[in-house]
């Protein structure tokens, strides 16, 4: 049994170097140079080692993109309190809407984490085996959302609770190009409307349908 840790925390130990190699690779070189053999080589180790934890670009990129949101919700938990339920029927944590937003807001911060997220979208955009992951990611993203607007909302439909994840999720996905200063300029004003805006979403009133288009 003690072997098996050992051998289980080595693993976990090169995983780990695999993934940061990668991350480096694509935040320095740019998407069009992730390819398994440019980690490797900025892992130090050779193509086959690679494959044996990560058989596939689109694996590691699958990797790359969970632990970043474990990351997230890591320090969600830290700064907040939050952490995503277990189950449906067990009781989650309740956690102030604005601290939250603004802990998420905090991660535009973060050159490497905002190109590292620019260069897989590139990536996805013109990878078909990419694009699946990036979705799935996102999914995930937007569940852990819509559970929040669940504790803030439960007399909301389930149809308006998902609604208002995946609205919230484009919002601040676009607030990172705004406010990293890819696509514009951040100000305290942006930051102002923001965090009223996604608080809304989190924790508002159903509102009325709008008029038809």
């Amino acid at each position: 049994m003690t072997g098996e840790r050992r051998l289980t925390a080595r693993g976990s130990a090169r995983r780990t170097s695999l993934l940061d190699a990668a991350e480096k690779v694509l935040v320095t070189s740019g998407n069009a140079a992730a390819s398994l053999r440019a980690v490797a080589a900025e892992a130090g180790v050779r193509i086959g080692h690679l494959q044996h934890f990560f058989p596939t670009r689109a694996d590691l990129i699958h990797a790359v993109l969970a632990r970043a949101l474990d990351r997230s919700l890591h320090r969600l938990a830290g700064t907040t309190g939050f952490r995503p339920a277990a189950d449906d029927d067990a009781p989650a944590p309740a956690a102030d809407p604005a601290a939250t937003v603004t802990a998420l807001l905090a991660e535009h911060d973060d050159p490497h984490l905002v190109r590292l997220y620019v260069e897989v979208w590139a990536l996805a955009a013109r990878d078909e085996d990419i694009a699946p992951v990036v979705r799935a990611f996102y999914r995930t993203y937007v569940a852990h959302v819509e559970d929040f607007v669940r504790r803030c909302r439960p007399d909301l439909p389930a149809g308006d609770r998902r609604a208002r994840a995946e609205t919230f999720v484009a919002l601040l996905e676009g607030a990172a190009l705004m406010r990293s200063g890819i696509a514009g300029t951040r100000s305290a004003a942006l930051d102002r409307h923001l965090v009223r805006q996604a608080v809304r979403l989190l924790t508002g009133p159903p509102e009325e349908e709008p008029p038809s288009l």
